[in-house]
């Protein structure tokens, strides 16, 4: 009953009824579901209230300046922000660097109770596509380099140089090698040298890179297509996929030219990934019984919803994405067991154990519990450069937010934990749960209930900001969602995929056996 009263408290006794309603009633849920037209209303009507919780886009500032200007109402190499620079006392922090001690790993990792390392990988790959910060050298936290959509530049590149670079310009296809019956993308450099056919790319830390590790690199869409194994795994199956649908393309309509062909499986994919987003990998956060769906009637209810404006990712929306407590610091990757900076740089080895049982390794391993004292120290400095950021931003305390998310402020660090050593760990750092950085409360808080993933105000920026993100996507709008932009085979496609597990297996020929893929953890017990 105490541990009932404090959430109430803590949440607000409206979210709190929401989610029990959501998360209680399974036979409920199960029959609403069976009944396609009521479906279709409430998984819409669901959606739009979701993200209804903060007010809609265009927001009036930019990380540009604390005030509204043309510019910064349209210069989007600027994040948005969702609530003006705020000043806060420095005094009742501690410095980035400490607040940073308060995400370190012990010993052991506390695993999460419904995840495998599946999902944290897709999970970085995915965000880090559209969630960008600045590249440039030294690196400014009010930009970023995002073209603000789920638009796959993962694979295809962030500007249309670096598309051309690896298309291969024949039947729609984009460029790729045969190693061990598999398909791979081609390699960026020689001889430790990046290929003239590939002078628009780039990798992050490149000048950091012996010749030895650069020739191990392969060409992709994203400078960080390289730097984590799991990154990579999802950039090759993309690949694949792209080339497939290609082919299928090109059998159905012999007379499409090579760029026709490109376009319409560029788009097939984008919907696809989208599709995986809302359908997969949205509904293993969210511990309801009522599952999301992607209807292709959806944007012609929604497209009329305030909040359907153009993309424009936020500063926050990128803080809440640095799960980074998700990797063990020891990933199974081919039977063996290998600390984590050694699956960094971790292309190379696909070929060796094959795509199809990577896959499964990190689908059998556990993701670790998102949270505070849960992350490896070799991502210690990112946790303080985020902290860090977020005072440059002068961004909100917790509470403040908060209450822009419509939960009531906490007046004790009790209530952002019920856990004594965190509580404990807050209260000995902070002169007041008021003074609590964003980036810290985020992953201080419990999640809402035994099981769940997530807690409550992270959850809801994401709900916000996910659904918001995915679903303006211009390929999804109600005059573009058709054969006329994806043909017939592509609806197919899109309609006959519903995990990553489907996309893996037509796409493994050199290990056609069945594979255990998910991200959700005992999924198979």
């Amino acid at each position: 009953m105490m541990t009932t009263a404090r959430t109430i408290a803590t949440d607000g006794a409206v979210n709190r009824l929401r989610f029990l309603a959501l998360t209680n009633g399974r036979p409920f849920w199960d029959l609403v579901q069976a009944v396609q037209p009521l479906r279709r209303r409430l998984n819409a009507s669901l959606i739009d209230h979701a993200i209804r919780e903060m007010p809609p886009r265009p927001e009036p500032l930019s990380t540009m300046a604390g005030y509204t200007s043309w510019a910064s109402l349209t210069d989007r190499t600027y994040s948005g922000r969702h609530l003006p620079p705020a000043a806060a006392s420095e005094d009742g922090r501690p410095s980035p660097e400490r607040a940073a001690e308060l995400f370190a790993r012990g010993d052991t990792m506390i695993p999460c109770p419904r995840s495998t390392v599946l999902f944290a990988y897709f999970a970085q790959w995915f965000t880090d596509g559209f969630l960008r910060g600045d590249v440039n050298i030294p690196r400014d936290p009010r930009k970023n380099s995002s073209n603000h959509h789920i638009d796959l530049n993962q694979v295809y590149g962030l500007h249309e140089d670096a598309t051309a670079a690896l298309r291969a310009f024949d039947g729609g296809l984009l460029k790729s090698r045969i190693v061990g019956g598999g398909e791979f993308p081609p390699q960026l450099c020689e001889n430790g040298k990046i290929k003239p056919e590939f002078a628009p790319l780039s990798v992050i830390r490149f000048d950091e890179l012996t010749d030895a590790q650069r020739d191990t690199l392969f060409a992709t869409g994203s400078d960080r297509g390289n730097i984590q194994l799991g990154f990579t795994m999802l950039t090759v199956l993309f690949l694949r996929e792209h080339n497939r649908v290609a082919r299928l393309l090109a059998e159905s309509h012999p007379r499409w030219d090579d760029e026709r062909l490109f376009q319409t499986a560029r788009n097939v994919l984008i919907v696809l990934l989208i599709k995986l987003v809302v359908e997969e990998y949205i509904n293993h956060i969210t511990p309801y019984h009522f599952r999301f769906t992607l209807d292709p009637r959806l944007s012609s209810v929604l497209a009329r919803a305030p909040w359907h404006r153009e993309n424009w990712a936020s500063v926050e929306f990128n803080l809440v994405y640095r799960w980074h407590s998700l990797i063990p610091s020891r990933l199974s990757v081919g039977g063996h067991e290998l600390p984590m900076e050694q699956t960094l740089l971790g292309g190379a080895v696909i070929p060796e154990h094959g795509l199809g049982r990577l896959f499964e390794d990190a689908s059998r391993q556990r993701a670790g519990r998102l949270g505070l004292f849960n992350t490896d120290p070799l991502l210690r400095e990112v946790d303080a450069a985020s902290i860090a950021d977020s005072r440059t931003l002068a961004l909100a305390s917790y509470n403040r937010y908060r209450e822009h998310c419509r939960f009531p402020p906490v007046r004790r660090f009790e209530q952002v934990s019920g856990d004594e050593r965190v509580s404990g760990a807050l209260r000995e750092l902070y002169r007041s749960v008021d003074d609590l950085d964003l980036y810290v409360g985020l992953f201080a808080e419990e999640p809402g209930a035994p099981g769940a993933i997530l807690p409550p105000l992270l959850t809801k920026i994401i709900a916000i900001d996910a659904f918001s993100q995915a679903l303006t996507n211009p390929l999804l709008a109600p005059r573009v969602f058709n054969a006329a932009t994806f043909s017939p085979t592509g609806l197919r496609v899109i309609a006959t995929t519903r995990s990553l597990s489907d996309v893996l297996h037509r796409n493994v020929p050199e290990d056609p056996r069945p594979r255990f893929v998910s991200m959700s953890w005992g999924a198979d017990r």
